[in-house]
Order: C-alpha cells, then structure tokens, then sequence
C-alpha cells in the first residue's frame, strides 16, 4: 500500500509530555488514533479513524483524514501545531 502523505505536518501530544509526535501521513494518524489516543470513547475519533479507511480504501483524498484528526486531536487537546 502506498502511503498517503499530507501536505502539511500535524503535531500532537497524545501522551507524555516530553513525546510530541509528528504526523505527516495517513497511516501516522491511524497509528495515533488507534494506539495513543487519551479519550477512545471520542466521537471525533471514530469519525477520524472512519476517514482515514475511506482514504486507504481509495474513496476520499487525504486531506479529508487530516482535517478530520486535526478536528479529533482539537477536541481531545492534545494538538500542539499543524501547518496551515
């Protein structure tokens, strides 16, 4: 599978303080929302998650998957920056 790569990088904090992490593909932000995300029960999570298999399955571009989690990684304070 080839990796979808967003134009502009996101970084989160989705654990420790002093483990920022920076996303810059859709498979990065999958592995986050999947494995490090600090509220799992999130509504804008599963809606991120359920855009980035949309953007692997082929259906949507990668945009969609990054304005999504920059939305999910908003409502669970854990985004430190993205590049506009």
């Amino acid at each position: 599978m080839r990796t979808k790569r967003f134009r502009k990088l996101i970084v989160v904090q989705p654990g420790r303080i002093d483990r920022d992490r920076v996303v810059v593909s859709v498979s990065d932000a999958a592995e986050v929302l999947l494995r490090d995300w600090p509220t799992p029960a999130s509504k804008t999570r599963l809606a991120a998650i359920e855009a980035c298999l949309a953007v692997i399955r082929g259906e949507k571009p990668p945009r969609v998957a990054r304005q999504a989690f920059i939305v999910a990684a908003k409502d669970a304070r854990i985004l430190l920056g993205e590049q506009i």
